[in-house]
């Protein structure tokens, strides 16, 4: 019997299921291993138990997904309505070789993701984030707003992050470079890292973090944690959405603001994307050096941007220069991160924040031209003076 077939049966036998529910007793495993064996008796053993296997996965699994969110290499399983499903393996995007039969199994695939999370998605609500048990986050956008079908899109959750020595092996740093990022994080310089998405911000943060000394209080505030920390003293704050009737929201913003009264020595940001920026540059410039953030930037120089930008969604009716001066005097370093043409990811630029007479700017301590590294002493001197303490 082909996979067409298979699928085929598998469907029709979980119609038969949900249709026998009403009377049917027992482990709804054993259940489904009844059903199989009374229908489809002339099949040898071997079949039955992978038609027993179909016909579990879309009753109470993923269906097309399950064998992909098996697959330790993919990162990011991709699925554009009920056609191709795709994945990101190795830093590329390729077909995964699976797809949804129809739009209603995409669907239903959805509703077993968001259900046990309280979360739920219809044409009042098309659009949903959420964060599954395992810390992997989800995204879904439904119809109207999806022109072709239901997008569903899962970035996967590494359990152990990677740390440094794996990335300088990866080739994400360099062996000079992984001994700057140590020395900016021992000497407690604010770090800000930018990239695109995909590019390994988070990863770099995390492989930065185990550079902290051990006996020092940490807070990380994310939108969906991701961070592992290994220390021994960390708080671990996450947002809250909204409930279902548009009440109980915790944003990133207000727990940076309540993490200034936990007595933090750092704070790290996940990623700074509203006007939690400005609190951040509040918390950078008043005691708590040596905190961390990731931001959505193209290069070093639009990290300084975007915060500034971010900084004024605050809506405090701070004039732009004072909002450009607590950048210029918050942040002391920017790592810039960018995904590869072959896929990898690597640190391209680190630069320090210097003042000019237009605010922040970033002079560039270490830039990867065409595969080689270029690389400049400080030109601060107090900056200068902490790497080389450290």
């Amino acid at each position: 019997m082909d996979d067409e077939a298979f699928d085929a049966l598998a469907d029709s036998l979980r119609e038969r299921l949900i249709d026998e529910a009403g009377g049917g007793a027992g482990d709804l495993s054993d259940r489904i291993g009844l059903l199989v064996d009374r229908e489809a008796s002339m099949l040898d053993p071997a079949s039955r138990a992978e038609l027993a296997r179909r016909v579990a996965q879309r009753v109470f699994g993923l269906g097309a997904l399950e064998p992909l969110l098996a697959d330790p290499q993919v990162d990011e399983i991709m699925v554009n309505g009920a056609g191709a499903v795709f994945v990101e393996r190795g830093g590329r995007i390729e077909d995964g070789g699976v797809r949804f039969s129809s739009e209603a199994d995409l669907r239903h695939a959805i509703e077993r993701i968001l259900a046990p999370l309280g979360r739920r998605v219809d044409e009042a609500s098309p659009m949903c984030d959420a964060r599954l048990p395992d810390g992997s986050r989800v995204n879904v956008v439904i119809p109207p707003l999806a022109l072709d079908g239901p997008v569903l899109t899962i970035r996967r959750f590494r359990r152990r992050g990677f740390a440094p020595d794996e990335l300088v092996a990866a080739g994400t740093w360099s062996p000079p470079l992984h001994d700057l990022l140590r020395a900016a994080i021992t000497a407690r310089l604010n770090v800000l890292v930018s990239g695109g998405t995909g590019s390994g911000k988070t990863t770099t943060l995390n492989a930065l973090s185990a550079f902290i000394p051990a006996g020092e209080r940490i807070v990380t505030i994310e939108d969906a944690a991701e961070l592992r920390l290994q220390q021994p003293h960390v708080v671990r704050l996450e947002a809250r959405p909204a409930s279902l009737e548009g009440r109980g929201e915790v944003t990133v913003r207000t727990l940076v603001r309540n993490a200034l009264r936990m007595r933090p020595d750092r704070i790290i940001v996940g990623e700074v994307r509203g006007a939690e920026a400005l609190d951040m540059l509040s918390a950078m410039s008043s005691g708590h050096d040596g905190s961390l953030g990731t931001v959505h930037a193209g290069s070093a120089e639009e990290a300084l941007r975007r915060v500034e930008t971010l900084a004024l969604m605050a809506d405090l009716g701070l004039p732009h220069a004072a909002i450009r001066e607590q950048v210029a005097g918050a942040v002391d370093l920017v790592v810039h991160q960018a995904r590869q043409s072959d896929g990898s990811r690597r640190v391209v630029a680190v630069g320090e924040v210097v003042r000019v007479g237009a605010g922040p700017a970033i002079r560039e301590l270490y830039r990867l031209r065409e595969g080689r590294p270029v690389w400049r002493a400080p030109q601060r001197a107090a900056l200068a003076a902490r790497l080389e303490a450290a």
